[in-house]
């Protein structure tokens, strides 16, 4: 089949236009305060809905320990998998819970909060 350069010029402007319009992901200005001491694991796997229109998932099975706190809750991360929020970029995320609920995620490289909306309740267990 023959494809002539105009119409993959045209294809390029358009696959351009259509990845130039993923929503960043929210991120709210925050300061980490450090912490250590305690963990636990998440029994369940839990599916979250970003605002971006993508998800993200949290295995089960999976020992999150505490780096921080933030004004919106205890700041956890885990070795067992790399969690990540996807928007216009890719950002790497710590959970953030709020009275065994997920409320967000802490973006380490940015040093921003990223609000969950609603709140996802956590199975999780020493």
């Amino acid at each position: 089949m023959i494809v002539s350069r105009r119409f993959l010029g045209v294809f390029g402007i358009v696959a351009v236009l259509v990845a130039s319009c993923a929503p960043l992901v929210v991120q709210e200005p925050t300061q980490l305060a450090p912490g250590v001491g305690k963990s636990f694991r998440l029994t369940r796997a839990t599916e979250v809905p970003l605002s971006t229109g993508y998800s993200t998932t949290l295995r089960a099975n999976t020992r999150w320990d505490l780096v921080g706190t933030v004004t919106q809750g205890e700041v956890y991360r885990t070795k067992d998998q790399v969690v990540t929020l996807e928007g216009a970029h890719i950002h790497e995320g710590y959970i953030v819970v709020n009275q065994g609920a997920l409320v967000g995620f802490y973006l380490p490289v940015e040093r921003t909060f990223s609000p969950v909306t609603p709140t996802k309740a956590l199975s999780i267990e020493p």
